[in-house]
Parts: structure tokens; C-alpha cells; sequence
């Protein structure tokens, strides 16, 4: 039997920005945070390089705030930018608190510096960037998930697939509140109905749209879908950032090597053993990541290559054992000792920069709605995502979403008479290699149509193939019980559709969205919104 559950507040999602909110909210509230699979299954754990902030004393927040703007392409909203940066260090100070094993600095601090390593990536003029040797994101995540669990108020869910959004409007009833949302529970194969005072989507990105990515696979745009359908607009979803290495190997599956080796020293080469990032950009090997992946994807399709090589064994081996000892244990399993020989690598999609459109306090379009982290568009990102800014925004984000829910508290009541799930009219699918096969065409189209290089006729072939997906899609959706499969192919081609029709309205080349038809910049920066049919004019 499905059950109908009550919080004050539902988080549907368990990386950086869902676990962070659930903390900083007071502990008399009742929590859900959902995880669609085993709760680590999320982007955040497997973050290697850090998070940038405002900590060295050389440093300034208008430094911090010059270099996001650059890296964004003209597109950052400056007052997004501005309110992350600003609110940096007392997002740190606060993981500091929860106890995160951040890396501490060997160097002598007598003058009250700051005493924890910082190590400088790609896009960024200064050391800002706070880690936990390569492994920053399982750091923080452990941290934040064992703090959570001392939370008597905060129930941890599992195996929860939100299949959509209950709102005021879908119900017919007025006004225009999200009430909960529907869920799978993969334990009972039942469709649960989750009652809340307030939404929280922390689904994170979108990159599994992609046939090479270096995200999970839950990065299906689960939260940006299913705020589309519930009226809220999206933003800039033709900008997909695309890591410019992860590990080229057919046995490792969406390992990242992580900037830092970068900005530490490591150098790009062509299997001759040449330089080629000198070619492309004054700032070589630390310019910004969309630079870099069309550098990489130039020289693969001029040479016809497979990959190219990250090189730092040139550094002292102790050096890159202690500095990168998750990257230097993994190679290590697949032949490749990264302190005697360089390690192959190639472009994979890793992080979506657009979302669904939110406020400083993280609000959507749809009233008690909120998302934070991957899933939003805050404007901070702009054209291209600078490197650490994205775990830095989960925090500042969830922090601020928290607040302002905790101001509106005494405004909301807790929703009641929701409809259960209706699953009177379908029934189990037998045919479920449709799913896997409509699966593997979606991301290999979006992959040739949509990747780091785009045309106008590319994306027409991927929106007419697209459509002719949401079609069946939404077909078979009708008439068979949902899975987690179908809910994530579900959400994914919407996504795509989503991500094809931002980069057609494009007309030029700037940042991450690189198309051969209109290869310069236009004189003005504008963002790319768009609007779904039931939202409010």
C-alpha cells in the first residue's frame, strides 16, 4: 500500500546543498531528505578538487569576484557573483565547524594567517581554492551525512525516486503553492505521497545527457524537469561544461582527474610528448575549462587521436603521492603510475551551469518551491563555470534557502486532501528494453548533435529525434508503472529538449555554447530563459 507522509520541510536530494540545508535549519522542524539511490550515489562525493573562497590574506573578494566574471564570458550576474564570494569564508568557517578534515598547511603562521592548504585551478588568480587533499567532496560529504544522522529531526530516505511536483495548479485548485511530491518508493514499488510545507530540489545536474560524463549516474536533471512541469522557468541550459580530463581507460568508467594536478604543475601533450595548450591560450594549461576541452577536442579530431596526455611526473614523486593520493591510488589500479609516465585522458561532460531560475534566496517561480546547487540558475556561473565556484554555491545557497524558510514559517501550513497516486490505469511493462534502447540513442545524439562543437543543422537533427523520444516516452509513461528507469529517462529527454532549444536561440559563440554557424560574440550578453506553457505571464 502507498503511504502518505508529512514534513515541514521535503529536500529531494542528498549531496552538498540538500545535506547542508537540512543543518542549518532549527532541529524542531521535521526533515525528509530524499536519495533516489544509496545516499553517496550524489555528484558532491566524488568532487576532488575544492571549494574557492576569500581565505588567504593576499587575497580579495573583488579579485575573487573579476575572475568568476571572466570565466563566466560577460554572462555572470555581477550582484549572484558578488553575494556568493562575499559570503565565502563564513561558509567555510561553517564547514570548519561541522568538522571537515580539510588539508592544513605545513607553512609557519605566527601572523594569524590562514592555516590550511590552498591550492589555485584554472580561471583563478590567487590560491583560494580549500581541499581536502584530492578527495574534497567525500570529505565534506561524510562529514555533513554523519552530522546529519545525529539529527533526530532529519529523516535520511533511500531508494526515493520523486517522480513530479504536486502543486496547487496541477491539483485545479487556486493559487499557485507546491504542496509535495510523488515518490517512488523502490523498497515497495509503491508511489508515495510526501505532504510538505516547503520543496527543496538539490537533484544536482544534468551531465548523464551526455554519453561521456564524468557524473554518477543520477545526474539525470531530475529537479530541472520536474520544476519545468510544475511552471518554473529555466535559464541557460545551452551551457554544459565539459571537464577537460577524465581518465581515458575502457575499464574506468567517469573518473575525473581533477584540475588541481593543473594547477599544481601538470602539462598537457599530444602523444609525441609536444605542448599544445600554448597555442591556444596565453594562460596555457590554467585557462578556463571550456577553453581547454575545444583545445583537447581540436587536437584529438586533427589527429585523429583517441586521447591526449595529463603529464606531472616531472614533479617530485613524494610531492605527488601526498598531494593526489586518490588520483595516484586509482591510475595506479589501471597500469598507470602518474609520477613515471602521463596518464591518457579525454573531454567529458560534468557540470550543467544552467537551471531552474531562483532568487539570492534560492526560490523558484512556483511559490514554497525552492532549488539550490547544480539543479539552480543563479546567475553566479554565467557562460562557463569557474572551477570550485560550484561546491562554494551549494553551501552559500542552501544556507540562504534556509533562511528564508525559516522567515516564512509562520506563514504556511501544512498542505492536507492530497490525491494519492493514481496507478489504476497502467500496468507492468514488458517492454522495457525500450527504455534502455531510447536511453543509449538520447545520449549518443546529444553527444554527436549537442557536444563541445555545435551547428545549426546538428541541433535540428537532435530536436527533431528528441521529440520523437518525448513522444514515445510519454506513451509508454501512460500506460506502464513507473520505475526509476522510466522516471529518469523521462526527466532526461526533457532536459535535452530543454538544453537543444536554449542553444538554437544562441546566435553566437560565447563560453561553453561554441557553434561554427556563428562563431563571434554578439555586442550584448543576455541570458537564455525560457518559459513553460503553464507558467504565469
Amino acid at each position: 500500500m502507498s503511504q502518505h507522509l508529512q514534513h515541514d520541510v521535503l529536500v529531494i536530494g542528498s549531496g552538498a546543498a540538500g545535506l547542508t540545508l537540512a543543518l542549518t535549519l532549527p532541529d524542531n522542524l521535521r526533515i525528509a531528505v530524499l536519495s533516489k539511490g544509496e545516499l553517496a550515489n550524489g555528484s558532491t562525493y566524488w568532487a576532488q578538487g575544492g571549494v574557492a573562497a576569500v581565505l588567504d590574506h593576499s587575497d580579495t573578494i573583488d579579485s575573487h569576484v573579476d575572475d568568476t566574471l571572466n570565466a563566466g564570458a560577460g554572462l555572470c550576474r555581477e550582484d549572484a557573483v558578488r553575494f556568493t564570494v562575499e559570503h565565502s569564508r563564513e561558509a567555510i568557517q561553517w564547514l570548519i565547524e561541522q568538522g571537515v578534515p580539510f588539508t592544513r598547511d605545513d607553512g609557519d603562521h605566527e601572523d594569524g594567517g590562514f592555516d590550511f592548504h590552498l591550492t589555485r585551478e584554472g580561471g583563478h588568480s590567487h590560491r583560494r581554492i580549500i581541499h581536502a587533499a584530492d578527495a574534497t567532496g567525500a570529505a565534506i560529504f561524510n562529514t555533513l551525512l554523519e552530522r546529519t544522522r545525529q539529527r533526530s529531526n532529519v529523516e535520511l530516505l533511500e531508494q526515493r525516486a520523486a517522480v513530479d511536483l504536486i502543486t496547487e495548479r496541477k491539483l485545479g485548485r487556486e493559487g499557485r503553492r507546491c504542496l509535495g511530491a510523488y515518490v517512488l518508493n523502490r523498497m515497495t514499488g509503491e508511489v508515495d505521497t510526501h505532504h510538505a510545507r516547503f520543496v527543496i530540489l538539490a537533484t544536482g545536474g544534468a551531465a548523464k545527457v551526455y554519453l561521456y560524463t564524468s557524473n554518477p549516474d543520477g545526474a539525470c536533471g531530475d529537479g530541472i524537469a520536474m520544476a519545468w512541469r510544475a511552471g518554473c522557468r529555466v535559464g541557460n541550459l545551452e551551457f554544459n561544461q565539459f571537464h577537460p580530463t577524465c581518465l581515458y581507460h575502457p575499464q574506468a568508467k567517469s573518473f575525473l582527474i581533477t584540475e588541481a594536478l593543473r594547477g599544481e604543475g601538470a602539462l598537457l601533450r599530444l602523444p609525441n610528448g609536444e605542448r599544445f595548450m600554448p597555442r591556444f591560450d596565453p594562460r596555457e594549461e590554467l585557462a578556463p575549462r571550456d577553453i581547454v576541452a575545444r583545445a583537447i577536442d581540436h587536437e584529438m579530431k586533427r589527429l585523429g587521436i583517441d586521447c591526449v596526455y595529463l603529464d606531472i611526473s616531472h614533479k617530485p614523486a613524494e610531492f605527488v603521492k601526498n598531494h593526489f593520493p586518490t588520483v595516484y591510488q586509482r591510475c595506479l589500479e589501471f597500469g598507470i603510475d602518474i609520477t613515471q609516465q602521463p596518464i591518457p585522458v579525454v573531454p567529458a561532460a560534468h557540470y550543467t551551469c544552467g537551471g531552474v531560475v531562483v532568487d539570492q534566496a534560492g526560490r523558484s517561480d512556483v511559490e514554497g518551491l525552492y532549488a539550490i546547487g547544480e539543479t539552480s540558475f543563479t546567475g553566479l556561473h554565467g557562460a562557463n563555470r569557474m572551477a570550485s565556484n560550484s561546491l562554494l554555491e551549494c553551501f552559500v545557497y542552501a544556507r540562504s534557502a534556509a533562511a528564508d524558510i525559516v522567515a516564512n514559517l509562520h506563514r504556511v501550513t501544512m498542505p492536507t486532501d492530497l490525491p494519492s497516486w493514481d496507478a489504476s490505469q497502467v500496468t507492468d511493462s514488458d517492454e522495457d528494453v525500450i527504455i534502455a534502447h531510447n536511453w543509449d540513442e538520447l545520449r549518443r545524439f546529444m553527444w554527436d548533435y549537442v557536444g563541445i562543437v555545435r551547428t545549426t543543422k546538428r541541433l535540428q537533427r537532435a530536436q527533431h529525434r528528441v521529440r520523437l523520444l518525448l513522444d514515445e516516452i510519454d506513451e509508454f509513461y501512460s500506460n506502464y508503472k513507473v520505475s526509476r528507469d522510466l522516471i529518469e529517462l523521462r526527466n532526461l529527454a526533457q532536459v535535452a529538449e530543454l538544453m537543444i532549444l536554449s542553444a538554437m536561440e544562441r546566435k553566437e559563440s560565447r563560453g561553453l555554447h561554441y557553434t561554427l554557424d556563428y562563431p563571434d560574440l554578439l555586442p550584448e550578453a543576455l541570458d537564455t530563459i525560457l518559459q513553460p506553457a503553464n507558467a504565469d505571464d
